[in-house]
């Protein structure tokens, strides 16, 4: 699977597809093949703030749990509750519908550090 150029990532393996002042998040094609099959996935409640690096949530595979970090600081103004009854979206479809959340950002020069798809593309070939 190809990673979304429009899109921007972490380290950590979260994406971020920025809109305005809002930006969605989720879990890269990387991270949910090396999780496994997802079963669980706990989200924060919206109006729930983060700071960059906080832990937005918990992804829960037949293998391991993992935290979600916020690759962005700022607010939660929606929550993917499909995610509740179909978790294994995560693995069929990591950068469409297995979204996580949408912050509404709270300073958008934060995503300036946040790698492009090149960078993050070197950066899973080296792992």
């Amino acid at each position: 699977m190809g990673y979304p150029a429009n899109y921007r990532y972490t380290k950590e393996h979260e994406w971020i597809e920025l809109d305005g002042n809002r930006a969605k998040v989720g879990i890269t094609d990387h991270a949910q093949s090396e999780l496994g099959d997802v079963v669980f996935v706990e989200l924060p409640a919206v109006g729930t703030a983060f700071n960059r690096g906080d832990t937005l949530g918990t992804v829960e595979s037949v293998k391991a749990v993992s935290d979600v970090f916020a690759p962005i600081a700022g607010k939660i103004v929606e929550v993917n509750s499909e995610l509740e009854s179909s978790p294994e979206t995560i693995n069929s479809d990591p950068h469409g519908a297995g979204w996580l959340v949408v912050i509404e950002i709270s300073d958008p020069s934060e995503s300036n550090s946040l790698l492009d798809v090149a960078a993050y593309e070197k950066l899973i070939a080296e792992e």
